[in-house]
C-alpha cells in the first residue's frame, strides 16, 4: 500500500515540531514574543540566545543562579525574571540539538556548537573585534534573528588575514 500525500505531510510537520524550533537551514527561530527585557538585559553583554539552543532544564538554572551568572551578577527585578524565564521555558529547545545538557549550560560548550565550530582558531574568540564564543552576531550578522547560516558567516573588521582563513568551512 503506497502512503498518501496528506499522511507524508502530517509525518513531516511532525518531524518538525518534535525537533523544536531549530530549522535545517541554520537557524534556530528567535520567538516574536520575546519580554522587552531579554534583549536589552541578556543582549547587552552577549548575543541573546534564541530559547531553542538550550533545553528547559539548562534555562531554569541559568534564570536561577542569575547573581553568579558565569562569573558576573546578572541580578534582574523579579517581574523582568519571572517573564523572561517563561518565555525561556515556553521556547526552550527540543528533539536532537539539545538532547545533550551542555557543560555549565553553556551553549557555547554544546556539542553541537563545538562540532560547528571546530574549525575556529582559538585566537578569534580572544580577538578584540570578537571578544568571545559568546558574541554570536560578531560573524553571524543574523544572530539576532537566530540565523546562524553558515554561508552568512562574516569575518569581523579588524580580523587579520590569518585568523580569517579559520571561519571558511
Amino acid at each position: 500500500m503506497k502512503p498518501s500525500p496528506a499522511l507524508g505531510a502530517l509525518s513531516m510537520a511532525l518531524a518538525l515540531f518534535a525537533s523544536g524550533p531549530a530549522l535545517a537551514d541554520g537557524r534556530v527561530q528567535m520567538p516574536r514574543d520575546a519580554p522587552p527585557a531579554y534583549a536589552a538585559e541578556c543582549g547587552a553583554c552577549h548575543t541573546a540566545y534564541a530559547p531553542g539552543l538550550l533545553p528547559a532544564a539548562s534555562w531554569r538554572r541559568i534564570m536561577a543562579g542569575l547573581d553568579r551568572h558565569y562569573g558576573s551578577d546578572a541580578s534582574l527585578e523579579t517581574g523582568d525574571r519571572d517573564r523572561i524565564a517563561a518565555w525561556l521555558e515556553a521556547n526552550a529547545g527540543r528533539g536532537r540539538r539539545v538532547a545533550d545538557t551542555p557543560p555549565e549550560d553553556r551553549i557555547t560548550q554544546s556539542s553541537w556548537f563545538r562540532r560547528e565550530h571546530r574549525r575556529i582558531d582559538a585566537a578569534v574568540w580572544a580577538h578584540p573585534s570578537v571578544g568571545s564564543a559568546a558574541q554570536c552576531a560578531a560573524c553571524h550578522g543574523g544572530a539576532a534573528q537566530g540565523d546562524f547560516e553558515e554561508d552568512d558567516v562574516t569575518a569581523p573588521a579588524g580580523l587579520p588575514p590569518s585568523l580569517q582563513r579559520s571561519l571558511r568551512h
